[in-house]
């Protein structure tokens, strides 16, 4: 059932519950935001920091340039690989609790990393351990916040996701810094117990929707209709519940639509630097491109998230979808800094937007029954497009000597699945 812009019901009763009577203003769904931005900025800040490590651990443990990569990509899988399984454990044991475990398994993962002296040392503790914590935060930050949220579901989403903008421009200066004075096994495990610490201390800011709270709140703004609300269902249930949503036709295209937007995304970040230097600008103005992606799409995400409540969150989502493609599509034409400059504010404002619909997405389309699970399928989408976008543009490059090619295809990539997901939509409503 499509639920864009309203209450997200979910096929249980609709009364309302936890209604504030006092008259304070205050929502509690704002402290689930808060915390929201610091998972956000601890998962995205730490896997796109791994850059900085990736010098200091070839030269350590002497290995590939290649070999210390497949560390980044085997990191990016498993965190939604993880996301997939540890969203049904959230839907039916509480988010306080997978969260507070992330946490924990995120700071042994950094712990053992810090120690690592092989290459398969370092694949299982950066690649598989840290990444499963970082799994579990990602889908808690990611898909708890929509749930209490209705009519500014666009906007607590936009803020919540903005963490990820910030952490990418902030942790990769200080993990450089710390890397320069400590060394890469210090510096690792003082970035990982810190961002794990965080994370513990926000678990108290979250609970798993308003009816679920024991915190007056007052729902009445965000759900006029009333607080969706059902007492959790039998595992059978539960079972068939997720798969008639995940064998349904709108769910297979928003899947392959995430798979083929979000390969421009990791195609950028990847081979934006190299195509910089390719073009003579120098790998400061790539990785500048980089962070000025991270800032524009942090202001983006809050500004278009709000807008996005008025003009409607899917069709806003499938607009910036078409802007990351087109813009990729542009890309090669960026010849000078100012060009490079330019794409990265227009790619980031497109994909702050993206980005911050994608929980709201998910809720709007099939509604706010079992939200972690549902999103962690869905997101499966990312680990898809990470290990196989960075690739395929790579060695189109090494066939064609140039990245237009691999730039005009995952240009075309994200235009073909913004349509995709234009189409799940349109499929909702019909069947609606």
């Amino acid at each position: 059932m499509r639920t864009d812009g309203g209450s997200a019901p979910d096929g249980g009763s609709n009364a309302v519950r936890g209604v504030d009577s006092s008259g304070l203003d205050f929502y509690r769904g704002w402290c689930v935001v808060a915390g929201g931005f610091v998972g956000a900025l601890v998962v995205f800040g730490l896997s796109y920091a791994f850059g900085v490590f990736l010098e200091p651990i070839q030269r350590d443990l002497g290995l590939s340039r290649s070999g210390v990569s497949f560390v980044f990509s085997l990191q990016t899988v498993v965190i939604y690989l993880a996301a997939a399984i540890l969203g049904v454990l959230a839907d039916r044991f509480g988010v306080r609790r997978l969260l507070s475990v992330g946490a924990a398994v995120l700071a042994v993962g950094g712990l053992w990393t810090s120690r690592a002296d092989t290459y398969g040392g370092l694949l299982v503790a950066y690649g598989g351990c840290t990444a499963v914590g970082l799994g579990a935060i990602y889908v808690v930050s990611y898909a708890t916040v929509p749930r209490w949220f209705g009519r500014r579901r666009g906007l607590a989403t936009g803020i919540a996701t903005a963490g990820l903008g910030i952490g990418m421009v902030a942790l990769a200066p200080a993990a450089s810094a710390l890397v320069a004075v400590l060394g890469w096994r210090l510096a690792i495990l003082a970035l990982v117990l810190v961002s794990a610490t965080a994370v513990a201390g926000v678990v108290p800011l979250f609970a798993d929707g308003p009816s679920s709270s024991d915190a007056p709140v007052d729902a009445v703004r965000e759900f006029p209709d009333g607080v969706p609300d059902r007492e959790p269902p039998d595992w059978d249930t539960y079972r068939r519940e997720l798969a008639a949503v995940a064998l349904s036709r709108p769910f297979l295209l928003v899947f392959a639509g995430w798979v083929l937007v979000y390969a421009t995304l990791y195609v950028v970040l990847v081979h934006v630097v190299a195509h910089a230097s390719d073009a003579g600008l120098g790998d400061g103005t790539g990785a500048m491109a980089i962070a000025v992606v991270g800032a524009t799409t942090a202001v983006a995400r809050i500004g278009i998230g709000g807008l996005a409540d008025r003009l409607g969150r899917v069709r806003t989502f499938v607009a910036c979808s078409a802007v990351m493609g087109l813009s990729t599509l542009w890309l090669p034409l960026a010849g000078s800094a100012i060009g490079l400059y330019a794409f990265a504010v227009v790619f980031g404002a497109a994909y702050g937007g993206n980005g911050a619909l994608l929980s709201p997405l998910t809720v709007d389309l099939f509604g706010s029954a079992n939200p972690n699970a549902i999103f962690g399928l869905v997101s499966l989408s990312f680990a898809v497009s990470g290990s196989l976008a960075p690739w395929l543009a790579g060695l189109t490059y090494d066939l064609a000597g140039t990245y237009t090619p691999a730039f005009v295809g995952a240009g075309i990539a994200g235009l073909v699945g913004s349509l995709l997901i234009a189409g799940a939509d349109a499929s909702l409503e019909t069947d609606s």
